[in-house]
């Protein structure tokens, strides 16, 4: 049986502005935009290998969890601190081998910035 290459998942945040997530992101996270779509309803951020979809939706809304690999934990977590990421949980090395910390974007989303010790 053939199988087709599959890339990785993209996620599509719920969140009450578009442009004022993507704003966010790029100022506090260093990622770039990607678009925006002219109705301001759906837009795109990329960093890296990451690319997330943001769409406006009414509040309330249930903000989701998302796992980001770090090559380099410990100069993620200067750069993200340094520009004034909500860090919640600051960096630790955790029971289930991994050095980890978590943010929080302004839309309430949290991100377990994580790397394997």
């Amino acid at each position: 049986m053939v199988t087709t290459k599959l890339a990785q998942p993209v996620a599509e945040l719920p969140v009450e502005d578009v442009e004022k997530a993507q704003a966010y992101y790029v100022e506090v996270l260093g990622f770039y935009i990607a678009w925006l779509d002219d109705s301001k309803w759906i837009g795109s951020v990329q960093r890296d290998d990451i690319a997330i979809f943001f769409r406006k939706t009414e509040t309330p809304f249930t903000p989701n969890i998302h796992w980001v690999f770090a090559e380099d934990i410990d100069a993620s977590y200067k750069e993200l601190m340094n520009k004034g990421a909500d860090i919640i949980d600051h960096i630790e090395n955790k029971p289930w081998n991994q050095r980890q910390f978590t943010i929080r974007d302004l839309n309430g989303h949290l991100f377990y910035v994580h790397h394997a010790i």
